[in-house]
């Protein structure tokens, strides 16, 4: 007998849970104002999903997936990206999505019901959120392939909680990533929970980034709530991929610290003392721990930041409140060049309905 192949998952972190460096720090992480700019935008996600779930429960928006302790994966991977690339989102990534340049009224607008909020004026070719499980990987693979077909130094990424990764779609696409040497990288939010099914009963694989290894692509694990490990990681593999030198699979381990989403209720199954470590490790706490420890960040700038981020998301909700509703009709103008005779009588109806 012999060994044919082995394979190894290499873990990487720069900002432990104390927010003390444990290795040299990438380029980037050594200007200071790179790192407020990431915390800002962690911030700003962590504010708008407060706001989202609270207008929910009183019934200004539809369901709404909180990613509260999630924030330096959907921050890290959308700073990482450049503008030409295009990003294939899961439901948890309203961080990456503003960094993308997505509005905070664009994303009210598409969880308030809106579809109009899934058209981004910035990132226009952009995909919409997946709702459904891992179709966006196949999605983007689609992407690439087409990058790949017209020879644009360009990138897909997309995103998918680690649950996802139990979805034949997901096995699908890394299989044609990795069989067509793909521009793209799979970042999955190893959050711990899939709804309430918790991690080590959907897979007993020892990392969900090793589940690359079976599409013959790279797969790395970085530590979630760092959002240093996050953007330096999935830069290297965005990078890696616009050079021609095939896809990533990135794991990021953090933790849900909120419900799946309004509809969810995670006391149900969560336990308690788990979930108390969990916060302390979250990432804000971290990030601000090491910029307070270099002096570039103190109470008066965190004050003065989470006021100009209330007005900002104030802002934001009177511009979702205030905007027009779309006439009824638009349920049947989108969808065919030409309406079916059956459509055509339904929608006279709704006319003679709207307008007396």
């Amino acid at each position: 007998m012999k060994t044919i192949a082995e394979f190894s998952i290499q873990f990487h972190q720069y900002l432990n849970e104390e927010g003390q460096i444990v290795q040299a720090l990438p380029a980037f992480a050594n200007d200071h104002a790179h790192l407020i700019r990431l915390y800002t935008s962690m911030q700003r996600t962590r504010l708008l999903d407060a706001k989202a779930v609270i207008m929910q429960r009183t019934g200004k928006m539809g369901t709404y997936p909180s990613s509260l302790g999630q924030e330096a994966v959907a921050t890290g991977l959308g700073d990482a990206m450049k503008p030409e690339d295009v990003f294939c989102p899961y439901y948890r990534d309203q961080g990456a999505m503003l960094e993308r340049g997505v509005t905070l009224t664009e994303i009210l607008s598409y969880w308030g019901g809106d579809e109009r909020g899934a058209d981004f004026q910035v990132p226009r070719e952009d995909f919409p959120v997946s709702v459904p499980i891992a179709t966006q990987c196949l999605h983007a693979c689609g992407v690439a392939y087409a990058f790949k077909y017209r020879k644009q130094p360009r990138v897909a990424v997309t995103s998918l909680g680690e649950g996802g990764t139990s979805e034949g779609a997901f096995y699908e696409a890394i299989n044609l990533a990795g069989m067509w040497n793909l521009p793209v990288v799979f970042v999955i939010n190893n959050n711990q929970w899939a709804i309430s099914v918790p991690r080590n009963i959907q897979t007993h694989a020892q990392t969900i980034a090793q589940k690359a290894i079976a599409g013959g692509i790279e797969g790395v694990q970085v530590d979630g709530n760092d959002v240093i490990a996050v953007r330096e990681i999935v830069g290297r593999a965005v990078e890696k991929a616009r050079s021609g030198n095939g896809p990533t699979v990135v794991e990021a381990v953090t933790y849900r610290l909120s419900d799946h989403t309004t509809a969810d209720d995670a006391k149900r199954y969560w336990n308690e003392e788990v979930v108390k470590t969990a916060f302390a490790k979250e990432p804000l706490i971290r990030l601000r721990r090491y910029l307070t420890e270099q002096g570039a960040w103190n109470d008066e700038k965190e004050k003065q930041l989470i006021d100009q981020l209330s007005q900002e998301l104030d802002q934001a909700i009177k511009d979702y409140a205030n905007k027009a509703s779309q006439p009824a009709e638009n349920i049947m103008d989108f969808t065919f060049k030409e309406l079916p005779e059956a459509l055509l009588h339904q929608r006279e109806i709704l006319l003679g309905e709207n307008h007396g």
